[in-house]
């Protein structure tokens, strides 16, 4: 294909074949992860160029404990096009034996992908795409999904916002998958609490830049909390614009309902303070997260990891951890072997603490909830959250049950 920005990273351990044991030396040829990301568009400072460091850093460590072991990464822009995704994944699994593909922060690509995965028996675990419809109607036995969704992120931030009086909300969506379904999942919650949703504002996706149009329509419905269902640049842009239209100065709340540090200091803490978010991960959280930002930051300085690069290494480093207890050369014959072996093994890693892979794919841990601090309560680059709760992993995410998976499809 022409103008895909594609890249090939090989990382393996250097042992001498001779020296390896039996099982390893089998392997003839290596595990092979593509990282399918947005490289310039509205969602690449949340994924990126920074999803391959999270997945490198996995692959990195990996090496450390089964230098016999080969991986190679491989990383392409999907230009925030449908289309252009399934190309791309299509040819990776059909020319370029890739095993696994990650990120993908498009929902609609992340579908058909997982389709794709499933007819191919190879493997995806999505850490950038939010519809929680990927483990719900469109689950499938050869894919996951890491980090959070669109039932996850506004879980805590509606319930905290309706118990302070935002009991009225009013959504600006981006129309597509993702927006249509975080909208959905923000106002059961809202419902559900004996709240009111007032209307919504469908944005053209990608493309939008002025909100302004809607901003004025959200201002006019009265409602005590506008809610952006979208998420990246388009947050950003959001917020900076609310701000010009005077939306807080006039009494109504903003809720980021999928707000991350990277847009947080896209938006700046003049703007941003006092915004309520979930996050499943923050750099400055415990001991293992700064750590782990140390060696991002030497890989990319001036920046720190975000929620999905984080992702991208809890999930990477649990994918081959299973392909090493399944067998390296089962593991490259069937993704769905792969799955199954994650699903068996519970996930522990100091990123995202302990966690499991449950039988939809949906990957469990904690979630936090944070309120962005103010210009004069930051004390470093970078630290912008206060810790107000955390939310465990059996009450983060969506019941099971709940959910709409069909497991009888997948026998």
């Amino acid at each position: 294909m022409t103008g895909l920005i594609q890249r090939r990273h090989v990382l393996a351990g250097g042992v001498a074949v001779a020296a390896l044991p039996r099982a390893a030396a089998a392997q003839t040829k290596p595990i092979k992860i593509g990282v399918l990301t947005d490289m310039v568009g509205v969602y690449a400072a949340n994924t990126g160029p920074a999803s391959v460091v999270g997945a490198k850093l996995a692959i990195e460590d990996f090496a450390k404990m089964h230098p016999d072991v080969k991986v190679e990464l491989v990383s392409a822009d999907l230009q925030l096009k449908p289309d252009v995704a399934v190309g791309i994944a299509g040819d990776w699994i059909n020319n370029q034996g890739v095993d696994l593909i990650t990120d993908v922060p498009l929902s609609s690509a992340a579908f058909a992908i997982g389709d794709m995965v499933k007819a191919k028996d190879k493997a995806a675990i999505f850490t950038g795409g939010a519809s929680a419809d990927i483990t719900g109607k469109h689950c499938g036995p050869n894919h996951l999904h890491w980090v959070y969704d669109t039932w996850s992120m506004p879980h805590a931030v509606v319930d905290a916002t309706v118990k302070e009086g935002g009991d009225t909300w009013y959504f600006i969506t981006a129309d597509y998958a993702f927006g249509h379904s975080l909208e959905s999942d923000a106002a059961s919650f809202v419902t559900a609490a004996n709240g009111k949703v007032l209307g919504q504002a469908l944005t053209p996706f990608p493309g939008t830049t002025d909100f302004s149009a809607f901003l004025v329509q959200a201002k006019a419905s009265g409602a005590k909390v506008v809610g952006f269902a979208n998420g990246g640049g388009d947050t950003v842009n959001c917020i900076k614009q609310a701000a010009e239209f005077g939306i807080q100065k006039g009494g109504q709340k903003i809720a980021g309902l999928l707000f991350l540090i990277h847009d947080v200091h896209g938006v700046g803490l003049a703007s941003a303070q006092g915004v309520l978010l979930t996050e499943p991960f923050y750099w400055n959280l415990n001991e293992g997260t700064r750590a782990f930002a140390k060696r991002f930051t030497a890989m990319m300085p001036g920046n720190v990891p975000g929620s999905v690069h984080a992702g991208q290494y809890s999930a990477v480093i649990h994918y081959l951890k299973a392909c090493v207890a399944l067998g390296v050369d089962k593991a490259k014959a069937s993704g769905r072997a792969v799955m199954e072996q994650m699903k068996a093994m519970p996930t522990n890693d100091p990123l995202f603490g302990k966690g499991a892979v449950r039988k939809d794919g949906r990957v469990i841990h904690d979630m936090y909830l944070f309120e962005v601090k103010s210009p004069e309560q930051s004390k470093e680059p970078w630290d912008y959250y206060i810790h107000k709760r955390t939310v465990p992993a059996a009450e983060a995410f969506r019941p099971i049950d709940k959910g709409g998976c069909d497991f009888s499809k997948w026998s």
